[in-house]
């Protein structure tokens, strides 16, 4: 495949660690950043000391603090911009993007106040139908993909063309292994919610419940994951794949995870803000259970792992309180549980 040039933005702890693969595949990567001391330190010294300290960086990536010159003629353009930001840099960006670049995201959350998921809102500020929009999304901690550790994603569009480029740019055989999935709302709503039940898994591990309480909160939040995702319009089998259950298992049980470490320092009583303080990054966790506490709602859909996470981060629940009220529930059968929600989408058509 020829070598491309890529615009990555921004230049966190994902969006860099991507860049290295691509950069590693020959491609040429301007990675934008609005921090000038971050991109000089990034051409300078090779590293990007604030997000993935240690690592040293290929030659192929050069960072830039000014979005026309990474945007302008890139041949595909990957946001990696937290869901707060993705509309305003995507704004941005859309006065230089060429009509025929490849877009792909790689962000896992919703826009809190509209609660659209970031296709939809590149779609609206880059003004192309969000089907030919790839997202990028699977088991993948930022700390190991840029030590080329062994990791596999999956690129997902209902444009076969464009997921298969998108495979093209990120796939290697050294430790880079990426498989196309049609159903990117799946894809995206999966790799947003996980990181609620992350925090719940972090919290769990805080209070100290052990293997057993964790192991069925990650099993009942891929329950959750897939009635949300089916009222959306995802295929139910996305979420026995790389997106749903991989990238659950990898978030809740890792201490890379920002969720993860975020929820345990919640169960230690540490007040919502301090957490948010003490991490320095963002939780895009937080800000994913009140969205999806608020489509659940709009769906009429039943998040019990949502609703107390939501109870505890915005309405002063305890934790130990929260496990309380999901221990006590009424009784219901687990498969019926679990299957209702995708029944009733096939069902509609």
């Amino acid at each position: 495949m020829a070598h491309k040039k890529i615009a990555v933005i921004v230049a966190g702890s994902w969006g860099t660690a991507l860049s290295r693969v691509l950069a590693d595949n020959g491609h040429y990567v301007k990675l934008w950043t609005r921090n000038a001391a971050q991109a000089d330190q990034i051409n300078s010294e090779r590293r990007n000391e604030k997000f993935l300290p240690g690592a040293i960086l290929p030659e192929g990536i050069t960072a830039t603090t000014d979005i026309a010159e990474a945007v302008t003629d890139a041949e595909a353009v990957l946001f990696v911009a937290p869901s707060s930001a993705m509309r305003e840099v995507a704004r941005q960006a859309a006065n230089f993007l060429h009509k025929e670049a490849l877009v792909v995201h790689a962000t896992k959350g919703f826009e809190s106040d509209t609660l659209k998921r970031m296709t939809t809102v590149l779609a609206e500020e880059l003004g192309r139908p969000e089907q030919y929009i790839v997202v990028l999304s699977g088991p993948s901690h930022a700390e190991e993909v840029v030590n080329r550790l062994p990791t596999t994603i999956v690129v997902a569009s209902k444009d076969i063309a464009c997921a298969e480029t998108a495979q093209d740019l990120f796939m290697n055989e050294a430790y880079f292994r990426v498989y196309t999935n049609p159903d990117y709302i799946g894809v995206e709503t999966a790799g947003a919610i996980k990181n609620i039940i992350a925090l719940g898994a972090g919290l769990s591990d805080g209070l100290g419940f052990g293997d057993n309480a964790k192991a069925a909160l990650i099993t009942r939040g891929l329950a959750e994951i897939a009635r949300l995702g089916a009222a959306m319009g995802a295929n139910p089998l996305t979420f026995a794949g790389l997106a749903g259950v991989g990238d659950l298992i990898v978030t809740c049980t890792s201490q890379h995870s920002r969720n993860w470490r975020a929820g345990s320092m919640l169960a230690q009583g540490l007040p919502l803000a301090e957490v948010l303080e003490r991490m320095g990054m963002v939780v895009e966790g937080v800000r994913t259970t009140k969205a999806a506490h608020a489509l659940a709602v709009q769906h009429g859909v039943e998040m019990p792992i949502t609703d107390q996470l939501y109870s505890v981060l915005f309405e002063g629940l305890s934790p130990e309180n929260a496990v309380g009220a999901l221990m006590g529930r009424v009784r219901t059968h687990e498969i019926e549980e679990i299957a209702s929600a995708s029944r009733n989408k096939w069902l509609k058509g």
